[in-house]
C-alpha cells in the first residue's frame, strides 16, 4: 500500500489539511474522511498544503471535486498551496487552475480567506 498521511490543523477560521506521500484510490478515503469531518463541524474554509505530496491520481483529484461545491455553497472554498511541479502539472493538465485557487504558500491562502471575511 502506498504511503500517505493526512493531518488537519486550524488557523483562526481556516482549516489546513497537510497531505503527504501518495494520494491514490487506496489512500483517497483517508482524505475523504477529513473532508467529511470538516463538513460535520461546519468548517468550510479549507487550505490544502501539498508540500509533502509526491503523487496524485485521478481518484485523489476526485476527492477535491466532490467537496468543492459544498464548500462554496456554504461561503467557503478549497485553496491549494505548495504544489510540487509534477503534482501541479496534473492539476494544470485537467484545467483545475480555472476552478481552484493555487498559492505558493499557505500564508497567502489563509490571508485571502481572512481578507474575504473582513470585506
Amino acid at each position: 500500500m502506498a504511503d500517505f498521511n493526512v493531518n488537519l490543523r486550524r488557523f483562526e477560521s481556516v482549516s489546513i489539511i497537510d497531505v503527504k506521500g501518495y494520494l491514490d484510490a487506496h489512500t483517497a478515503p483517508m482524505l475523504e474522511s477529513v473532508f467529511n469531518k470538516l463538513l460535520e463541524e461546519k468548517n468550510f474554509r479549507v487550505v490544502v498544503n501539498f508540500n509533502e505530496l509526491n503523487y496524485i491520481s485521478s481518484a485523489g483529484l476526485g476527492v477535491f471535486m466532490a467537496y468543492i461545491e459544498t464548500m462554496r455553497q456554504n461561503n467557503g472554498d478549497i485553496k491549494f498551496t505548495n504544489l510540487k511541479d509534477n503534482v501541479y502539472n496534473i492539476f494544470d493538465l485537467l484545467g483545475f487552475p480555472l476552478l481552484y485557487e493555487f498559492y505558493k504558500d499557505e500564508k497567502e491562502a489563509i490571508k485571502k480567506f481572512i481578507d474575504q471575511e473582513k470585506s
